[in-house]
């Protein structure tokens, strides 16, 4: 069936950046056939939606977090990284079955959807249960069991075949929708033997590796201490770059540490309120841009953040670095838009298929409410979409040409149910 979206400002985020106002986009099934003014005749189409002056941008993508976590959002604020890891997040995750799991992804699948991403990033565990409901929910997503190395060998073995067999089952999955990768938790999570074992079976499959890396200065100490050098070189020595590597936070780095990521075409998922909640610090990301590193952006989980909408991250991006750096332009709203789209699919080696609106690429997109007071004048979309927007303007979203969201409601999804089951799940955890 072919649709035609109509009479809207679209965001292309193309090469040339182009606003089409009164615009349009058509697609037929899973992909764009059209993108550009509202034409005079809609003939050829079978459904036309009026998208009443609103704006159309593509779906956000966020590329890095736990969304199981959704279930601890607000159980441990105002800690140091550490101390919330091993005194409060570790002890009550060590309890996740993959029920936990199972309604606390839904929880983060609904309030992603609602607030405009349309494709996520998740490392966790019971990997199987997150991909059912990615496939249950419509969502696009790139998936990983992530692996933490601090264990006996047999242990070890058994969490990398389980990650292996999950890459393999999902890879490609819900027509498409569903990516793999491979996924050591973190140099100081996973001994180097473990990381290079890792590495060999990613590219044994043909997968990309993400990673946590450098989120801390006690984990740049610490990787010191324990191995002679700071993370970057790390794990370039122990191969990890020479598979296509998104690195989550990529806090503290030196010069030569970014000269290391953009000879390896490393991509960073830049996870800024997080890294501000915990205190860990802010990444460097304009010399990353100068230095033509692809930096996408990341939430982290709802419990080091405390949400999932990534227009806020969006505009945490524009904002935080003109203000570390005394930059006005160090991060221009373009870019921030970019960073939270583009950037993404291309971060997720998905580029070719989502991230902009262009003829030929997959229909994920979102219609935002810009008709609010707050988007007026409407002499700027970029500016207002970045600066202005929330995440809770969003009205409509579409995945693989499939309406998810209609008027601010899950379509896929019972939203009352999973809040209910949620808060019962949280009840299940012994808090001792």
């Amino acid at each position: 069936m072919k649709t035609l979206l109509i009479h809207g400002t679209v965001l292309t985020v193309n090469d040339q950046n182009d606003v089409i106002l009164d615009g349009a986009i058509g697609f037929e099934d899973d992909r764009i056939i059209y993108v550009g003014p509202t034409p005079e005749e809609f003939k050829e189409y079978d459904r036309i939606i009026d998208a009443g002056q609103r704006t159309i941008m593509p779906g956000l993508i966020n590329t890095h977090g736990h969304t199981a976590m959704s279930l601890l959002r607000g159980y441990a604020d105002d800690l140091p990284l550490q101390d919330w890891l091993e005194k409060k997040m570790w002890p009550l995750e060590a309890q996740f079955t993959a029920e936990h799991v199972k309604w606390g992804t839904l929880l983060s699948i609904v309030e992603m959807l609602k607030t405009g991403t349309t494709t996520f990033v998740d490392m966790y565990d019971h990997m199987d249960t997150v991909a059912q409901m990615v496939e249950l929910s419509g969502m696009r997503a790139s998936l990983c069991r992530g692996v933490i190395g601090l264990c006996p060998p047999d242990v070890q073995k058994s969490k990398l075949d389980e990650a292996s067999e999950f890459a393999q089952k999902w890879n490609g999955a819900a027509n498409g929708r569903i990516k793999t990768m491979m996924s050591p938790h973190g140099a100081y999570t996973c001994p180097p033997d473990y990381i290079e074992k890792i590495v060999a079976r990613a590219e044994e499959l043909d997968l990309p590796i993400h990673i946590h890396m450098s989120e801390t200065q006690f984990e740049v100490e610490q990787n010191i201490k324990d191995y002679g050098s700071r993370p970057v070189e790390h794990l370039e020595k122990l191969g990890v770059f020479n598979q296509p590597t998104l690195v989550a936070h990529a806090v503290h780095l030196t010069d030569e540490e970014l000269d290391i990521l953009a000879r390896n075409d490393v991509k960073v998922s830049h996870n800024p309120i997080s890294n501000l909640k915990l205190a860990s610090g802010i990444a460097p990301v304009p010399k990353m841009l100068e230095k033509g590193i692809c930096v996408s952006i990341g939430t982290d989980s709802s419990a080091s953040n405390n949400n999932l909408d990534l227009f806020e991250e969006m505009k945490m991006v524009a904002l935080l670095h003109k203000g570390v750096h005394l930059d006005p332009v160090a991060v221009p709203a373009i870019e921030a838009l970019r960073i939270a789209t583009r950037n993404g699919a291309k971060a997720l080696l998905m580029d070719q298929e989502i991230g902009s609106l262009e003829v030929g690429k997959q229909a994920d997109f979102i219609v935002v409410d810009t008709k609010q007071v707050y988007y007026q004048p409407s002499h700027d979309p970029i500016s207002h979409v970045v600066y202005a927007g929330s995440g809770r303007d969003v009205r409509d979203v579409f995945v693989a040409g499939t309406q998810l969201v209609k008027n601010g409601q899950c379509l896929t999804l019972d939203e009352e149910y999973i809040k209910e089951q949620a808060n019962r799940m949280f009840q299940t955890f012994n808090q001792e």
